[in-house]
């Protein structure tokens, strides 16, 4: 009977997440596989889901719909933030910008647009409201 990746197991995998539309948003297949210990919260935790029960050396593709992944996307968190708040930053519509929280955290936002007062930014995953597809194969289950 071939192992399975369970919580608490570190696994070195490889991994794709496409937007439904095709875009690639990240490969590893073409890299080192990826180390992760599951239920750590190191990946997001829809997707971690999916890696349990999942046999070693077998390839996966899971067809998800925004709810299933990073969730839809929610309207009270793009915000209006003033443009001091960026020092001196050159806004690029479509960039990421990461804010300092007052806990030490950071918290990135998609800029959505910008005038001369404030930019318009988009505190929601870049992939929710999104289907996804992940695509994962578990090289190996490692030893603690």
């Amino acid at each position: 009977m071939t192992r399975t990746a369970l919580w608490g197991d570190t696994i070195a995998l490889h991994y794709s997440l496409s937007a439904g539309d095709g875009t690639e948003v990240m490969n590893t297949f073409a890299d080192d596989p990826v180390t992760i210990k599951l239920g750590e919260g190191e990946i997001e935790a829809k997707l971690e889901s999916c890696l349990i029960d999942l046999e070693v050396g077998r390839r996966y593709v899971f067809n998800l719909e925004p709810e299933q992944a990073f969730g839809l996307s929610n309207p009270e968190q793009v915000m209006d933030v003033p443009l001091d708040a960026f020092d001196d930053l050159e806004l690029e519509i479509g960039s990421l910008v990461e804010f300092a929280l007052p806990d030490g955290e950071t918290l990135a936002g998609q800029i959505k647009s910008a005038n001369k007062d404030f930019a318009t930014v988009d505190f929601n995953h870049p992939l929710s409201g999104c289907a996804v597809v992940f695509e994962v194969k578990i090289m190996d289950i490692l030893e603690p």
